[in-house]
């Protein structure tokens, strides 16, 4: 599901590419066909190259929208997510993650910190002048704990906050770094912040670098500066 309406155009718009070169496929191969059974086959064989290359850029165009699909366009810094606290037990907690699109989970982690991760894709500057916007996809959230020791000995508490795709623009740009070559950079990014209780905190993107968290209001504020002395 396309997680950010103002992507569709240029969602739509790979499509059609795909479709449009699809057609042109078939149409070459279609020639190639007649000039076959004409015995000219030097022009077949031309016609055959032609529907292949079409073929391609097809294929190419319509992996690359089915890929944009659960990422969300990124502005100078675009709020993408909200956290809401609530303690259960000492270094157990209930956190609710809401996104701008207005979907809610909740999550029980473990830890004294919460962290949230996310995958950034950005374009090389030719894609930028032609459209292509800066993308980002929420990954997990997850509790850590201040002390070290601790973190190596407790369980990890960590959840995905994307569904797998069977066409992922992040893994296809490390498993066939060539193919994309409009894609300048992909890579992850992390923010965290002191747990405490009915703690709201910010979370937001910016275009030139990672996450960065804040708390959402003075009281939030107050009681982290108290967890951290």
């Amino acid at each position: 599901m396309l997680a950010d309406m103002s992507l569709l155009p240029f969602v739509i718009a790979l499509y059609l590419v795909a479709v449009l070169f699809a057609l042109g496929s078939l149409a070459h191969a279609g020639a190639a066909r007649i000039r076959w059974r004409a015995r000219r086959h030097v022009s077949a064989s031309h016609r055959l190259l032609w529907a292949f290359v079409f073929l391609l850029v097809a294929l190419l165009a319509a992996l690359a929208a089915t890929a944009l699909l659960g990422y969300r366009r990124l502005a100078a810094e675009t709020p993408i997510a909200r956290l809401d606290a609530t303690r259960l037990a000492p270094q157990r907690w209930s956190l609710a993650v809401e996104t701008p699109d207005g979907e809610r989970r909740t999550f029980e982690i473990a830890g004294d910190q919460w962290q949230l991760d996310a995958r950034v894709i950005k374009w090389t500057p030719g894609a930028i002048v032609a459209g292509a916007p800066t993308l980002y996809q929420l990954d997990r959230i997850g509790g850590r704990y201040s002390d070290v020791a601790q973190e190596r000995e407790a369980g990890k508490s960590a959840y995905a906050l994307s569904s797998p795709q069977p066409f992922d623009l992040w893994h296809l740009k490390r498993q066939f770094p060539r193919w994309l070559p409009w894609v300048d950079a992909d890579f992850g990014s992390s923010a965290y912040l002191p747990l405490v209780e009915n703690g709201h905190y910010d979370v937001t993107l910016a275009a030139a670098g990672g996450l960065v968290a804040r708390p959402a209001d003075e009281q939030t504020k107050a009681r982290i500066e108290q967890a951290r002395f």
